[in-house]
């Protein structure tokens, strides 16, 4: 069969290229809407609305997809059976977990810088290998090992704090405020990637294990993180909420947020359809590469040798897992 194409160029490098713009823009997105105004959004209505605007987009193709196998007939009851029925409450699990990693990724950008955020996010592939490792028994081929070690490093050293910074921060107090705050965002995206390991290995594992299509169980996916998601509004930001309004603080670049993270569910959806972890990859090392140039210009970042070191290596950890397989399976 010929690759899906759209005018002419072949629909994996398209949902590459919108994965790559996607990857780069959510980090410098969700920064900037934090540090833009003075009022702060509560962040948990974001992933809520996220979550919400991503189950009706999934509803449409999964409902678009029901039309076609049926023969140009819509069965709402099939439709309904189809995402409530059988199996559904798997991904009461995952649900869950991301809706969790959601909001601690916007912790996490109000504490660190763009730059330094994308870098250390990329601890997800260490968390998502270690958790398939253990709970799938997945074996990793020698060079995947090595590149899990090289990811490790780079991460380190983008964490090393600069001159710079010591010499902004003039007094002791200062210092010690922007080490803790840098810290905090540290574990903060420390704990998103272990959670996003966790539920990346458990949806691989539902999807592989049933006949039901990605968009089907991201309709799944996302109805039942609305529960946690409405959840965290009510528990987390209730009160102020309820004192000043669900939609306070939002401007232009919070909708931006939002959007940026519900699209990127749904293309990683695509993307996991037509294009190889190589390619993927690829895509994840230009949208670094973008951001931390992005954030000098934006954010005033002041890149240091050791940020370009520690980058340089994260990028080359990022390409070659992707380029190895697994070890074959004994």
């Amino acid at each position: 069969t010929m690759a899906p194409e759209f005018f002419g160029i072949p629909l994996k490098y398209i949902s590459l290229v919108i994965l790559t713009v996607q990857n780069s823009m959510l980090v410098l997105v969700m920064r900037y809407s934090r540090v833009v105004s003075d009022v702060r959004y509560y962040t948990s209505t974001a992933v809520l609305l996220s979550e919400l605007t991503k189950f009706c987009v999934c509803l449409f193709i999964s409902a678009k997809e029901s039309i076609r196998e049926n023969d140009g007939r819509f069965e709402p009851r099939r439709v309904y059976t189809d995402i409530l029925g059988g199996d559904s409450w798997k991904m009461l699990i995952p649900a869950g977990l991301y809706t969790i990693q959601n909001n601690l990724q916007y912790v996490a950008v109000s504490l660190l810088d763009a730059a330094t955020f994308q870098v250390t996010y990329q601890l997800k592939i260490l968390t998502t290998a270690l958790c398939s490792v253990i709970l799938l028994g997945t074996a990793l081929g020698m060079m995947r090992w090595i590149s899990l070690f090289a990811l490790t490093i780079g991460v380190i050293l983008v964490q090393l704090p600069s001159g710079q910074d010591a010499a902004a921060s003039a007094t002791a107090a200062a210092a010690s405020a922007a080490a803790s705050t840098r810290l905090m965002g540290l574990l903060t995206v420390m704990v998103a990637c272990i959670l996003s390991g966790l539920a990346g290995v458990y949806f691989e594992k539902v999807l592989k294990g049933s006949r039901k299509s990605v968009w089907t169980r991201n309709v799944q996916l996302s109805l039942f993180s609305t529960i946690p998601a409405l959840f965290g509004v009510l528990v987390v930001d209730g009160q102020g909420v309820r004192e000043n309004g669900f939609f306070y603080g939002y401007t232009g670049w919070t909708i931006g947020a939002i959007a940026c993270q519900a699209v990127g569910g749904l293309i990683v959806a695509v993307v996991v359809k037509y294009a190889d972890n190589i390619l993927k990859g690829f895509a994840t090392s230009i949208s670094i590469i973008l951001s931390c140039l992005a954030s000098v210009w934006i954010f005033d970042f002041h890149i240091t040798g050791s940020f370009i070191a520690g980058t340089a290596l994260v990028i080359y950890a990022t390409y070659m897992y992707g380029k190895y397989g697994n070890a074959p399976k004994k």
